[in-house]
């Protein structure tokens, strides 16, 4: 039998201000002026979410830079041709900009150049060349086309232009990754300007996009979710939740979509254990549960499904590739400008690979996606389909359908992968969507802008400040350790949610966390965090690389506390309302009872408990066990690396209780304390470190 059971993941109320949607007297939303304020900087790194304008944002920079700053033209870099599109001609006057955008249709090369059109040349790569030469000031390329014109032209070719690149997260600092060490050439030369935007800037794999040193000269534009979700004039939540089901997913998705719904369905690969390894099939049989199919529209190309209630659904879909001429109808259907604003188009879009980063289709109101996709950042992006501001649109909902483990080891093993990866996806929105935590020291002083309450800034005690314009929080934490280098400073004001994404990732980590009740929390808060920001931040002093781990561990341990004491307050028979305030006033709610905050506390949190409550409420108890004993089994001994951060860890306790660590006491983090303080020993009598 084929049962349903949701996991109410995250939820984010948004306040609907209106903020981030009003324009100043150039036409620039919120965002958008803040980009626009630094425009002057050589290097320039937007991180904002989808749909706060950052193509528009690059448009009046680069024409800024064009015409006050003297370089000689503007490459726009996309990951794909279908977002090509969002740097069209765009009237920038009619709203008040001193110049208008414009792009010859030749020098687009993502779109198809209309019959009266002047042409490049075929090759994408000699077009380049072509652009070099010409008088016109913008270009428009994929990732793929700029990587190889490089190569051809050479990074000195590129001299004296402005280099935007779009969906910045798919370059990495990693050896293999082309355009990432292009880029290094790029600003070792120092003669380009360049300006990176992303919506998640952090990779699946857990990668850095940038070496630390190139990153350092990049001027950070952050405008967050919670900013931009807030500032929505029609938008009143988001919601982010998981379901797991048994047997197959066609069935189980019945539970799940709603006609009712405009929405984006993904379906999972042909590889994929949730499969039935015939895509055209699973569309057909998703069809065939809405309704009656009744032809195609012939203009459109979309199915036509005529409802038990008489209503006809119009569904593109993206999957079957059978046809390129019907599937580039459809496509063009969906990009047509002309039905942008049209909420009645299109009401449903099945895809596999399609319809992801860049996609805009501003009335969807539900992504369901089946399956675990291949990274957090993809998972980012296909929430972000569904976050745009619409007219009559008060929710946006993101569902993951995910098969539950059965009896079978295997299955168990892969199930397990699939969940983590859910967790991690969900326990990485919830930071994304918080509001921004600033840390000091104990009675380090108020900072400016932030309300402390009806008494004000009261030394000696522990003191929360709220900005809730910018959606910035102060916590004062006693014990913590404070950044002395820049870039240690500016990983822990820009760079905490990658940190949190590279821990959340990491496998082991979410296991022990998840489900080995004999892992002490201070194992991952403190072992497991060290060990990802050395790794990450290999350069920074012992002292920053123990700052930015705290930091990052308090930003994560806040939100997950504040979202425990939501859940352990609310009205258990209202499902709804805890999931609801489970994150913001949760915040708030802890903000009020903290009586005395220090690191030590932070790190006795266990950054899954939150997390596994929920899931434990959702998965058999039976099932919770079998992946229990799973990750039981899998226990390792103590590295040479851990017993190294272990015995560090044992002479801290020694200096603060003024004993060793032993390991016959109660208390699950001293004894792993002595076990490691035993093993560093050893270790070290065998030779085992240099």
């Amino acid at each position: 039998m084929t049962t349903s059971k949701p996991i109410p993941a995250v939820s984010f109320q948004t306040a609907r201000s209106g903020a981030s949607t009003n324009s100043n007297e150039l036409g620039m939303r919120p965002m958008q002026e803040r980009a626009y304020n630094k425009r002057g900087e050589q290097y320039l790194l937007i991180k904002s979410p989808p749909a706060s304008g950052k193509s528009r944002a690059l448009m009046f920079i680069a024409l800024d830079k064009l015409h006050n700053q003297g370089l000689r033209q503007a490459i726009i870099v996309v990951p794909e041709k279908s977002i090509g599109g969002s740097f069209g001609d765009e009237p920038l006057s009619r709203h008040g900009f001193w110049a208008d955008w414009s792009v010859k249709p030749k020098w687009n090369l993502c779109n198809t150049p209309g019959v009266d059109d002047e042409r490049a040349d075929p090759s994408k790569i000699k077009a380049v060349g072509q652009f070099f030469e010409s008088d016109d000031p913008v270009l428009v390329c994929t990732h793929a086309t700029f990587r190889f014109a490089v190569e051809r032209f050479g990074v000195e070719a590129f001299d004296d232009r402005l280099i935007a690149v779009d969906e910045f997260h798919h370059v990495s600092a990693g050896e293999g990754n082309r355009l990432g060490n292009q880029l290094t050439e790029f600003v070792a030369r120092d003669k380009v300007h360049i300006v990176a935007m992303t919506g998640s800037y952090f990779r699946g794999d857990a990668v850095p996009v940038l070496t630390p040193e190139d990153e350092a000269k990049f001027e950070p534009v952050t405008y967050t979710y919670y900013e931009q979700l807030n500032g929505y004039e029609h938008l009143k939540a988001l919601n982010i939740g998981y379901f797991f089901y048994t047997g197959r997913y066609l069935k189980a998705i019945e539970h799940c979509l709603n006609p009712a719904l405009k929405t984006i369905v993904h379906i999972p690969s042909v590889n994929a254990r949730e499969s039935t390894k015939d895509k055209v099939s699973e569309v057909n049989e998703i069809l065939h549960y809405l309704g009656r199919w009744t032809g195609a529209d012939p203009v459109t190309g979309f199915e036509l499904v005529a409802m038990p209630d008489g209503r006809v659904l119009k569904i593109a879909d993206l999957v079957d590739d059978s046809d390129p001429a019907r599937r580039s109808k459809v496509l063009a259907a969906l990009k047509d400008p002309a039905h942008k604003n049209d909420r009645d188009h299109v009401d449903i879009i099945i895809a596999l690979g399609m319809a992801k980063e860049g996609f805009d289709w501003i009335w969807c109101e539900h992504a369901l996606t089946v399956g675990y996709r291949s990274s957090l950042t993809e998972i980012i992006q296909i929430i972000g389909r569904a976050t745009r501001d619409a007219p009559g649109k008060a929710t946006a909902t993101f569902t993951n359908l995910i098969a539950e483990p059965d009896a079978s080891e295997a299955a168990v093993a892969d199930a397990i992968n699939d969940t983590l990866k859910a967790i991690a996806a969900s326990l990485l929105m919830e930071q994304v969507l918080a509001p921004r935590f600033t840390f000091s020291p104990k009675n380090a002083g108020p900072l400016p802008d932030f309300n402390y309450g009806p008494e004000g800034y009261q030394e000696g005690k522990t003191n929360v400040g709220v900005n809730e314009e910018r959606g910035q929080y102060h916590f004062e934490i006693a014990g913590l350790v404070t950044p002395k280098s820049p870039e240690a400073a500016r990983i822990c004001e820009e760079d905490l949610n990658e940190v949190v994404a590279a821990f959340v990732q990491k496998k082991s980590v979410a296991e022990r966390g998840m489900f080995d009740e004999e892992t002490p929390p201070q194992e991952l808060t403190q072992v497991a965090m060290s060990a990802i920001v050395r790794d990450r931040y290999p350069d920074l002093s012992t002292e920053d690389q123990e700052a930015v781990r705290q930091h990052a561990i308090a930003a994560l341990n806040l939100t997950q506390k504040a979202k425990s004491l939501a859940m352990d307050t609310a009205d258990p028979a209202d499902e709804e309302q805890r999931a609801n305030t489970a994150l913001l006033d949760g915040v708030r709610q802890y903000a009020m009872d903290v009586r005395e905050l220090d690191i030590d506390l932070i790190d006795s949190i266990n950054p899954w408990q939150a997390a596994y409550a929920v899931l434990a409420k959702s998965m058999s108890e039976s099932t919770l066990k079998q992946v229990q004993a799973a990750i039981a089994a899998k226990r390792t001994k103590i590295s040479p690396e851990e017993a190294k951060d272990l015995a560090a860890a044992a002479v801290k306790f020694k200096k603060e209780r003024g004993r060793l660590p032993a390991v016959t006491s109660p208390d699950a983090w001293e004894q792993r304390l002595a076990e490691g303080a035993a093993a560093f020993m050893r270790f070290r009598e065998e030779g085992r470190y240099e």
